[in-house]
């Protein structure tokens, strides 16, 4: 007996054909990177430890992209997250809310040295131009940040008797996050406080790059349970095994 040839349909059947073959999933970091280009801009995920794509962050490392924007909450410590990207001098600017902390003598250094521009914005207005820009919103006033050094030039107005500032929207060129599990569409899940900024960033960036602990089957994640849907995921790599070092809590 001969084997049975599969020939894919054409028209509608074939647009459909399509979304049931899509497969968001690449073998590697490397391979889910290999496309960044100098001057890119960058969201990345955590909450110090929690959440944090440690594996995307090193084969960024090891890509070698240069003059970087990142985006982050932190500016990340010497001994992990982009502070090699720090050390080898390849952000040009950095945007986050806490850009001291314990163990982060790089960027401090680097940021005094003038190798590096800093914007710092508040934590939960962080959150919100990020979120902004993925649901296409063009900008937000918010009473944060009125009168201080974080509001010179900016647009600010009085709103029922409060001062507001006006923030713009943040966008990204990529977002590197870390979810708990995916199928191969890009539908995620987080694991507790790994959540923090990835549903956000992955909106607001033109293409998401996740790293998962798990892979699963379609209809195996509850749809009612899926935080970030598979429409804002361009690629997902599953990252079994992750340094006891850089085990979240």
């Amino acid at each position: 007996m001969g084997v049975a040839k599969i020939t894919r349909p054409t028209g509608t059947a074939s647009r459909l054909w399509t979304i049931l073959m899509l497969s968001k999933i690449l073998e590697t970091c490397e391979a889910a990177l290999e496309d960044v280009k100098d001057g890119a801009t960058i969201m990345i995920s955590g909450f110090g430890r929690a959440g944090l794509p440690s594996q995307l962050i090193d084969a960024l490392v090891a890509q070698g992209a240069r003059d970087l924007t990142i985006i982050s909450n932190n500016s990340g410590s010497d001994d992990s997250g982009f502070g090699a990207l720090i050390r080898q001098k390849r952000v040009r600017k950095l945007i986050c809310s806490f850009p001291r902390l314990a163990g982060a003598t790089l960027f401090d250094a680097a940021y005094r040295a003038g190798e590096v521009e800093l914007e710092v914005v508040p934590q939960g207005t962080l959150a919100e131009r990020i979120r902004a820009a993925g649901a296409g919103i063009g900008g937000f006033y918010t009473p944060t940040a009125y009168g201080t050094r974080l509001a010179e030039g900016k647009e600010s107005r009085k709103i029922g008797g409060e001062n507001y500032v006006f923030e713009l929207p943040l966008k990204a060129d990529f977002a590197l996050v870390k979810a708990y599990r995916a199928d191969r569409w890009g539908n995620m899940t987080y694991r507790m406080s790994g959540r923090n900024f990835g549903p956000v960033m992955v909106s607001a960036a033109t293409t998401a790059v996740a790293q998962v602990s798990e892979i699963v089957p379609l209809g195996a994640l509850d749809p009612e349970a899926v935080v970030t849907p598979g429409i804002f995921v361009q690629r997902v790599v599953q990252v079994s095994s992750i340094p006891a070092s850089r085990v979240e809590a």
